[in-house]
């Protein structure tokens, strides 16, 4: 049997937004990194040759689709961890397409875990999850204020919704990544896999491809740094916590070191309360960095959409042992400097400084 420190860690899709932080991470601490990944989603392409330009041999690819099983099952033999992020994204798509939405996000999904399982030595799965698998949050009472939609209730408001919250999906993409949700913890508690969901709230940062379906922070600064409108779905009050992707992938790599601990559960995975941020407050920040307000225009509300979501992530901070959290200003700011480098656009030099992830706690 091949011994664990040679054998690779496969990360379906690889080439993504989080999919290339976490490789970059990954191989940059030694480990061979099999990147699987259909390369479908416009601009990964970029960031495989990225990863493959910095760490070389330690990047392997599998350009192929989570739906051929033969060939998922070929990439995940002698996985010593598998990390899977591949997924069909967005609630647009998924209305439009939900057959698709459903065989990318629930049948790739268990023909992965399929293939845990059949292993002689079962990999660790780390599952990359929603917050939209707690719905709408229709039943809650909100209040809107300065900082946009707030709950009522107090200790929702303190410390966000929690993995106690009843699941309820909404959307077919919601009803999707629940179901895979569901079956990642469900093969830790019927076969003895390894397994662990991560619930994220909305993740940000270098590498992310944003557009207006997926990657809303990425995308607000793209159209802001190209001088084009921006379209809020709704009145521009929901607030989300959005999460530096270093932090996120910290969290992954934690999963993954801690998975005898925490096998069989799930964790929520956001910025919290301390980065809980509305779409208009975002926006003003942008107007900062870059020197100019975006146009806005304004649409119904997108079906399934959450007037508040803050996850509350204390559990998995406590269990997975994570450390400070970069503050969305620094974070976006960072973003924004990466993404006027990436197309040659014009950024003021005293704005978005990139601030080290240990450094954020002197913030």
């Amino acid at each position: 049997m091949i011994g664990a420190a040679s054998r690779p860690i496969l990360i379906t899709g690889g080439a993504g937004f989080i999919g290339s932080n976490l490789a970059d991470r990954l191989a940059s601490e030694g480990h061979e990194v099999l990147v699987y990944d259909a390369l479908t989603r416009p601009g990964v392409e970029r960031n495989l040759g990225w990863l493959k330009s910095r760490h070389g041999a330690r990047i392997r690819s599998v350009v192929a689709d989570i739906r051929d099983g033969a060939l998922l099952a070929e990439a995940a033999r002698g996985a010593k961890a598998v990390f899977h992020l591949a997924a069909q994204v967005a609630v647009t798509t998924s209305l439009h397409e939900p057959r698709e939405d459903f065989e990318i996000n629930v049948a790739g999904t268990l023909n992965l875990l399929e293939a845990a399982r059949r292993s002689e030595t079962p990999p660790p799965v780390i599952f990359a999850s929603t917050n939209k698998v707690y719905g709408d949050l229709a039943d809650l009472d909100f209040s809107l204020t300065d900082n946009g939609y707030q709950p009522v209730n107090a200790a929702l408001r303190a410390h966000g919704i929690g993995e106690h919250r009843p699941l309820d999906f909404h959307t077919p993409y919601g009803c999707s990544k629940g179901a895979a949700d569901q079956y990642v913890l469900d093969y830790a508690r019927s076969f003895g896999v390894p397994t662990a969901v991560l619930r994220m709230s909305c993740i940000y940062g270098q590498r992310q491809m944003g557009t207006e379906d997926q990657g809303w922070v990425a995308h607000f600064l793209i159209q802001a740094l190209e001088g084009k409108p921006i379209t809020l779905y709704g009145d521009g009050h929901q607030v989300r916590d959005i999460l530096d992707v270093r932090n996120a992938v910290e969290a992954y790599v934690a999963a993954w070191q801690r998975i005898d601990r925490i096998s069989g559960r799930a964790f929520n995975l956001g910025g919290g309360p301390a980065n809980a941020v509305s779409l208009n407050t975002l926006l003003g920040h942008i107007a900062d960095i870059t020197g100019k307000r975006p146009e806005v225009h304004f649409a119904e509300w997108r079906a399934g959409d959450q007037r508040y979501f803050v996850a509350d992530a204390r559990a998995g901070r406590m269990a997975l042992g994570l450390d400070v959290q970069v503050p969305w200003r620094a974070g976006v700011g960072a973003l924004a400097r990466w993404l006027a480098a990436e197309r040659q656009l014009p950024l003021p030099d005293d704005e978005a400084r990139v601030i080290p992830l240990r450094m954020a706690a002197a913030l």
